[in-house]
């Protein structure tokens, strides 16, 4: 049943948010995957805060040409079953969720990313973003190492209280 003029008015509009809030809006070819498996991708997607969208591409590059940031992105790529995935709050996450869903269902393919500055990025560099860690991770990362210097100058202090205080004995019985 095709779609009526308001109702695509509403989706365009819809995608227009969801591209605006995005900080990472990757696109994937899902020909040959299953319903059951789309299901379960958005299921699992949903979990890190990714939404995933089938919709027509003809509205993507409408809404796409809509928003002023967007009007510069290549739309060539963008043909046959393609997959949308946005997550406002990490560029990573849906990459991410992506990549871990095609390890069991190879008929998903990466095609790009639209960043949230509109750039475009190629099949390549999404998957390379899809093995960063994500944005906890990094933090957490961070945070260990910049305590590893403090744990160090607390173990040797700690190991070498006894010789420290010796030698001040030492010194103090010589003065």
């Amino acid at each position: 049943m095709p779609l009526t003029k308001e109702k695509k008015e509403q989706v365009v509009s819809s995608i227009g948010e969801l591209l605006s809030s995005s900080k990472m809006t990757v696109i994937v070819k899902y020909q040959g995957t299953p319903v059951k498996s789309l299901q379960s991708l958005r299921r699992e997607a949903r979990e890190n805060g990714t939404v995933i969208k089938v919709v027509k591409n003809r509205l993507v590059i409408k809404a796409l040409s809509q928003l002023d940031r967007f009007k510069s992105v290549d739309v060539g790529p963008l043909e046959g079953m393609l997959a949308y995935a946005f997550n406002d709050s990490d560029e990573v996450a849906a990459a991410a969720s992506l990549a871990n869903f095609a390890k069991t269902n190879p008929t998903l393919e990466f095609v790009g990313a639209i960043t949230a500055d509109g750039n475009w990025l190629g099949a390549d560099q999404v998957s390379d973003l899809a093995k960063l860690p994500s944005k906890p991770e990094l933090i957490a990362l961070v945070v260990a190492l910049l305590g590893t210097p403090i744990r160090s100058v607390i173990s040797a202090t700690r190991s070498g209280l006894p010789a420290i205080i010796s030698a001040l004995e030492a010194s103090a019985s010589q003065a």
